[in-house]
């Protein structure tokens, strides 16, 4: 079961990464390595948390060991939080209310994992979006386009680096 929850992970993961061969032949020569608009921003750092959020839901629920419940509830808090002042930074009224299809059936693949399945793959997520959000800020805190929301990813950016740091110590312990 778990070579098959990874494969649909790799699966999702590759649907959502740029082709390798639109890489630049030099490294030299490369633009940043990602352009995040505002819009794009907003719309993506909504739906990361509200499925960060909605996951560690679960996951204080459906988790047996309580080091994983602990983590779960750090990310709700702290997402929320994160929410609350992306809503007031970004000034965005069409923020998306609901989740990205990939986020959706991330949270799809979890709520309909069993019971020795779930907390697995719980962490393995949370190892994923935390490395995914941790480049986003750190690229939109250095090079982004708006000096609000620049200003909101780096200081966001601490937080999702203590939680990937966490996260982490929860693959190696489990």
């Amino acid at each position: 079961m778990n070579k098959m929850i990874s494969a649909s992970l790799l699966s999702l993961f590759l649907m959502a990464t740029p082709s390798l061969a639109a890489m630049p032949a030099s490294a030299d020569k490369s633009d940043a390595l990602m352009n995040v608009d505002k819009a794009s921003l907003v719309k993506v750092v909504t739906s990361s948390n509200a499925f960060e959020i909605e996951s560690s839901e679960l996951a204080e629920q459906k988790a047996k060991d309580a080091d994983v419940k602990e983590f779960a509830a750090a990310i709700i808090k702290d997402h929320t939080m994160a929410a609350d002042e992306l809503n007031r930074g970004a000034k965005v009224d069409d923020a998306p209310a609901k989740l990205s299809p990939k986020h959706a059936a991330m949270l799809g693949l979890l709520k309909g994992a069993s019971e020795q399945d779930f907390q697995p793959l719980y962490i393995e997520m949370q190892t994923t979006a935390h490395m995914e959000a941790v480049t986003l800020f750190a690229t939109y805190a250095k090079v982004g386009g708006d000096g609000a929301m620049k200003v909101f990813a780096a200081n966001t950016l601490p937080k999702l680096e203590m939680h990937e740091m966490h996260v982490m110590h929860l693959v190696a312990a489990h």
